[in-house]
């Protein structure tokens, strides 16, 4: 009777420790795929930050574009070989997708309608493309004096300090009477490695 009891008790042992090995056996596996989980996921991230810090480079080279090459001729009409547009495009997604077909959409995959940065001193590092486009915040093309343009304006002259608007902009017709610059939105894409894709947007003046 007792090697019988013994017989029987050495086999619920048994049964109880494959239990607990398959379970310790599972919960060893979602803390592995927690892990890579997390990592994965740490790792994306930093990536995207990266591409968001790269996007500063094509936000600069738009910036020297407007000081150093554009005139202000120039800046009064479409510029698509310059990637540059005279209007804020209102119907214009950050895509580049256009719902007026009577406006001029830009293609972040086109080299006509969207500059691709690769000149020193703004050069991207390995691995990532930039690619930026400038929009004047005008509602119409033409000189932002032209109260038909309806531009948004920087108050004071250019690279002064402004008196009375604390440098805030203005809609529309501008209050004091001094000179006025029109403002710029830049729009920068950039494409890093893991197909890592980010929006940079800025608005200098």
């Amino acid at each position: 009777m007792r090697s019988g009891l013994h017989c029987a008790q050495r086999g619920v042992v048994l049964f109880i420790a494959l239990i607990i090995l398959v379970a310790m056996s599972l919960a060893g596996i979602a803390l592995m795929r927690s892990v890579d989980t997390g990592t994965v996921i740490a790792s994306n991230l930093a990536f995207r930050q990266n591409a968001t810090y790269v996007g500063d480079l094509g936000i600069e080279a738009a910036r020297s574009w407007l000081l150093n090459t554009a005139t202000a001729t120039l800046l009064e009409t479409d510029s698509t070989a310059n990637s540059y547009y005279a209007t804020w495009g209102a119907t214009i997604d950050l895509l580049g997708n256009d719902t007026d077909a009577t406006t001029t959409a830009y293609d972040w995959s086109s080299s006509g309608t969207s500059k691709l940065v690769t000149a020193a001193p703004f050069t991207p590092p390995t691995g990532y493309e930039v690619r930026y486009v400038i929009q004047r915040l005008c509602k119409d093309p033409g000189s932002p004096s032209d109260p038909l343009a309806t531009c948004v304006k920087a108050a004071g002259t250019v690279g002064s300090a402004s008196s009375g608007t604390k440098g805030a902009a203005t809609y529309g017709n501008y209050a004091l009477g001094s000179p006025v610059a029109a403002v710029y939105r830049v729009t920068v894409r950039v494409t890093g490695p893991r197909n890592t894709r980010s929006y940079v947007q800025s608005v200098v003046f």
